[in-house]
């Protein structure tokens, strides 16, 4: 059963005036890891995900995403201690081509990863569970793909999707100068467990 999976950051003695740089900083190592190099929307969400956005603007993929320095600055004009402030951007892994049978092709799919900063007061000090930033990657199938028949494609496949992942959020912790960092998903189960698990069935 595929899960959904985040990567929470934390960062010692943060103000929230640091935060268009660490937001910066975390959304060029996109780039550099299978990513686009522009924002595809960013919005400004008040008091907490209850609310209507106070800020939204959809910029596109490739060529129409938005400079990552403009985007952030666009939504953090209004920058509060209450609010949270979204990015979507583009990230792209292998995957099966749907419907192409039971040894499928593998193509390289984008699909849009949120970046998350928020404000100390944004729902009642949420950063305190949910990270100061906190990186939401969507479905984790592309890295187990626990049905799928593991063709030496299929392998290669999972293996990159594996490490680029990884590297990823190394790079992100390294980058940003994060003092913690915690990957977890909605169902509450290890992610690093089952990737160790299916990394040692992949041998």
């Amino acid at each position: 059963m595929s899960d959904a999976f985040s990567l929470s950051l934390w960062y010692p003695q943060f103000r929230l005036a640091e935060l268009d740089d660490k937001l910066v900083v975390i959304l060029r190592q996109f780039a550099a890891h299978g990513g686009e190099p522009g924002v595809f929307s960013a919005t400004a969400w008040p008091v907490n995900w209850r609310e209507a956005a106070a800020f939204q603007e959809i910029y596109g993929l490739g060529e129409h995403g938005a400079q990552i320095e403009y985007a952030v600055n666009e939504a953090l004009e209004l920058l509060h201690p209450d609010y949270a402030y979204e990015f979507q951007i583009g990230w792209t892994l292998w995957e099966p081509e749907p419907n192409s049978g039971p040894n499928p092709n593998w193509v390289r799919t984008p699909r849009l990863v949120r970046v998350i900063g928020f404000g100390p007061e944004f729902d009642d000090g949420a950063y305190e569970q949910e990270g100061h930033i906190r990186i939401d990657f969507g479905s984790d199938a592309p890295f187990l793909q626990e049905d799928v028949a593991l063709t030496p494609e299929a392998i290669r496949c999972i293996e990159e999707n594996i490490r680029q992942l990884i590297d990823l959020t190394n790079s992100v912790e390294k980058e940003s100068e994060a003092a913690a960092r915690l990957m977890w998903s909605e169902l509450g189960e290890s992610l690093a467990a089952r990737l160790v698990a299916r990394l040692n069935r992949l041998q």
